[in-house]
């Protein structure tokens, strides 16, 4: 595995910046993502009876996430959080940090209306940042089919937390198919947008950020940005869990206990500082990311720690997931899938195949299978480490998985 892994899936749909966006250019300015009020704002779909949720998709691209594969059905609500005391790091002019962040969570069955993927608005900017000169109409992928049910009833009970957050220049969404499962399966699952370090994020008055960051890093840049989200992932978790007034509804709902954070690619790697900084978070997952910030040589504290590759792409081992290994003193396991690549691990191979991309070289898994490996491993990892529930697929290699093996 080598840094590669950061733009390897270049033939494909949303896998890689074109050379443009990664060219270095002067700064650009961008307004405050919407109003700085501290009231968490929950945005709800309009109505639609189509189950899984569709928008209107034009011929030629149709594209639904697959089916969670958990015992409960999925609600989603959207959180606008501002954290007062932290300006922002990227552009300071927009005053406060702000994040909107999408909370997933066990459901009542037939609640709720279908969520949408994402804005019309972030869809543009996705296509246009990711795959310019496309003929995808943004409506089209916006409408994506998910199977969460926006303003759905909650199920009763405490459910363990789980933190996402995706890649750098990607927005939240890229996590869906894997958020979904989770809280079909038991979890309350909150997915963070990173503010102009992503294609777009629309806030409720409409506006959407820009990707102030794409094309504006330099060597060294990445550890900054990792712990920028490890204090993004912190305010989160503060506001979910205050007390008496968390940010959200439904935070009764989450068991502050239990609480841990996955994420893909730069968002995997900010896992690490996440967990050095804040000791709430019980166990991290690193889906294919480099680490700018390594393991520290005294660990994590015993916590446990996950790492999921790509097939490897030449000789060699990341160097900072090599370092790393060595250091994490807990519960780990490495695992590498043959036949991925580096977007494997999120949706986005589902979106290229329905609008009929190929995928990079060397790539034989399909979308469906992708999905279902990242959705299983991930979620047995935080069944035995948040729930206490034995996982033998952790234990070694098993015929019923033979695409993925395991580093000794």
């Amino acid at each position: 595995m080598t840094r590669t892994r950061r733009t390897a899936a270049a033939a494909a749909l949303l896998l890689a910046l074109p050379l443009s966006v990664l060219a270095a250019g002067p700064a650009l300015a961008a307004p405050g993502p919407g109003s700085s009020t501290t009231a968490p704002t929950a945005l709800s779909a309009p109505a639609t009876p189509a189950a899984p949720a569709t928008g209107t998709v034009a011929p030629g691209f149709h594209a639904e996430l697959p089916r969670p594969t958990g015992p409960y059905a999925v609600g989603r609500e959207v959180l606008h959080l501002v954290d007062q005391d932290r300006p922002d790091p990227w552009v300071p002019s927009a005053g406060p940090r702000q994040l909107m962040v999408s909370m997933y969570y066990p459901a009542k069955p037939g609640t709720g209306d279908p969520a949408p993927y994402m804005t019309t608005e972030e869809a543009r900017r996705m296509l246009a940042l990711k795959v310019p000169g496309t003929t995808i109409p943004p409506e089209a992928l916006a409408g994506t089919g998910t199977w969460a049910r926006s303003g759905a009833r909650p199920e009763h009970g405490r459910y363990p937390l789980v933190v996402l957050s995706p890649g750098f220049t990607m927005p939240r969404t890229e996590l869906t198919s894997l958020a979904e499962d989770l809280a079909s399966r038991g979890y309350v699952v909150a997915s963070v947008d990173h503010t102009y370090e992503n294609s777009g994020t629309t806030f409720p008055d409409g506006h959407t950020t820009p990707c102030v960051l794409c094309g504006h890093l330099h060597p060294g840049d990445a550890a900054k940005v990792s712990e920028s989200r490890a204090k993004d992932v912190s305010f989160v978790i503060d506001q979910l869990t205050a007390h008496p007034h968390p940010a959200w509804r439904y935070a009764r709902m989450i068991d502050g206990e239990r609480i841990g954070m996955a994420g893909h690619s730069l968002g995997g790697a900010a896992a690490v500082p996440a967990m050095q900084t804040d000791d709430r978070i019980l166990a991290g997952v690193n889906l294919d990311g480099t680490m700018e910030h390594t393991v520290p040589a005294e660990g994590l504290d015993g916590r446990p720690f996950l790492l999921i590759s790509h097939a490897q792409e030449g000789p060699g081992e990341d160097p900072t997931w090599t370092e790393s290994w060595a250091h994490l003193d807990g519960w780990k396991r490495w695992l590498t899938v043959a036949g991925s690549n580096h977007g494997t691990f999120t949706d986005l191979p589902v979106l290229a195949a329905a609008a009929g991309l190929p995928e990079p070289p060397g790539t034989t898994i399909t979308p469906q299978r992708s999905v279902a490996l990242t959705r299983s491993y991930v979620a047995a990892f935080f069944d035995l480490h948040l729930k206490g529930v034995a996982q033998p697929v952790l234990d070694g290699p098993t015929p019923a998985d033979p695409e993925v093996t395991f580093h000794p």
